[in-house]
């Protein structure tokens, strides 16, 4: 798969604005109620950055006959990759760094988009961002760590990997509106999800600098009238064309 450009330089992308943070913050409510703000006042286009797993193994389940099995095994593999807390000191066998790498290649095919419709002046809001600083699919990051042990060829897919994420990460987008919240709270609207796993990621986010990144800051626990509002000026200030 061909990369983007050279995964060290650093490259800022005009009218981006990526919406980032835990499940239950709120970024799929925000993501649209800013697109349909936006696309009123100029082309924008709204893009999903996530993993995509879920996604994928519905799709792969829905093929005749070998579907279901392929989609179980795939999202075993998935799991099992993440079930362990020390991935140095329990790296997954080759199989399932396969299936984790294939779909951080679909999250980089899927990223190539972006600069594109940067550079033709298209406003672009996304739906989480990748990022290199923390390794795990569920900050947006590399789902294989920097692994020390493990076989050659998954040591070596595991640099491949970190090596797409510095690629994107390097892709700096205009704007990023970060949606905080307290894992409770996150829990209390998606209580499907497990609490370790938002109390992880509400920890987490909060530290990530988007290698420089304008960041704005925002409590979903306040009244949503007040976060869009923020939002709204936040992203109207980074996507309207600079005046000559």
């Amino acid at each position: 798969m061909a990369s983007l450009r050279h995964p060290d330089t650093r490259h800022f992308l005009p009218g981006v604005i990526a919406v980032v943070g835990s499940d239950g913050a709120g970024k799929s409510t925000l993501t649209a109620d800013l697109l349909n703000h936006l696309q009123q006042e100029q082309a924008t286009e709204l893009l999903y950055l996530g993993q995509d797993s879920g996604n994928i193994a519905r799709w792969i389940k829905t093929r005749p006959l070998i579907g279901p099995v392929i989609a179980r095994y795939l999202v075993k593999r998935s799991e099992r990759a993440h079930a362990s807390k020390d991935r140095k000191s329990s790296p997954p066998d080759l199989l399932t760094a396969i299936v984790i790498f294939l779909f951080s290649l679909w999250r980089h095919s899927k990223f190539k988009k972006v600069p594109l419709l940067s550079q033709q002046g298209i406003v672009v809001i996304t739906d989480r961002y990748p990022q290199a600083e923390v390794a795990g699919f569920h900050f947006d990051g590399p789902g294989l760590a920097a692994l020390e042990k493990g076989s050659f060829l998954v040591r070596f897919l595991a640099r491949q990997e970190q090596r797409l994420y510095r690629e994107m990460a390097n892709y700096v987008p205009a704007l990023v509106i970060r949606l905080n919240i307290d894992a409770k709270t996150a829990h209390e609207r998606k209580p499907d999800h497990k609490l370790s796993s938002l109390e992880a990621k509400t920890s987490v986010f909060p530290t990530l600098a988007f290698n420089g990144a304008r960041i704005l800051d925002l409590d979903t626990r306040e009244p949503y009238a007040t976060v869009l509002h923020r939002a709204l000026a936040e992203a109207r200030d980074v996507s309207r064309p600079a005046k000559l």
